[in-house]
């Protein structure tokens, strides 16, 4: 029996030189493959956070709103019950004021006390006014 060893390291080295080329692209294949799908998961959970922080802000400057409502509300009537007020006290101030012109003497000067009382009156109520069209 005879040996020929010259063709078959001849065809031994064509297929190392393969199959080290093959592995080689393959491993670079799967980590190409490995890089884009950590950049996807990472953009995908990126997306989520920030989807779910709005949310989360959503929600609280709607409760914040909703405070800020109620306790505009509750100032707003405090306010309308205070010119109420005012306002029968000017009505009771102005009869007070007609009922002494027409009893007026020159001895008495109340008058001048109720007409200073009234314009008292009317300050505090124009102020109130103010304070309730800056709310509105």
């Amino acid at each position: 029996m005879s040996y020929n060893t010259e063709p078959t390291m001849a065809s031994e080295s064509t297929r190392s030189k393969k199959t080290k080329k093959a592995p080689v692209k393959l491993v670079l294949l799967i980590w190409i493959l490995l890089i884009g799908a950590g950049i996807a998961a990472t953009l995908l959970y990126s997306n989520h956070l920030k989807k779910s922080m709005i949310e989360e802000l959503d929600a609280k400057w709607q409760a914040q709103t909703q405070i800020m409502k109620a306790d505009y509300a509750a100032q707003l009537s405090a306010l309308s019950g205070e010119i109420g007020a005012l306002q029968s006290k000017v009505e009771a101030f102005n009869e007070l004021l007609t009922f002494t012109k027409d009893n007026t003497s020159d001895k008495t000067d109340n008058s001048n006390k109720l007409y200073s009382q009234l314009s008292d009156v009317k300050q505090q109520l124009s102020k109130l006014q103010k304070q309730m069209d800056l709310l509105k």
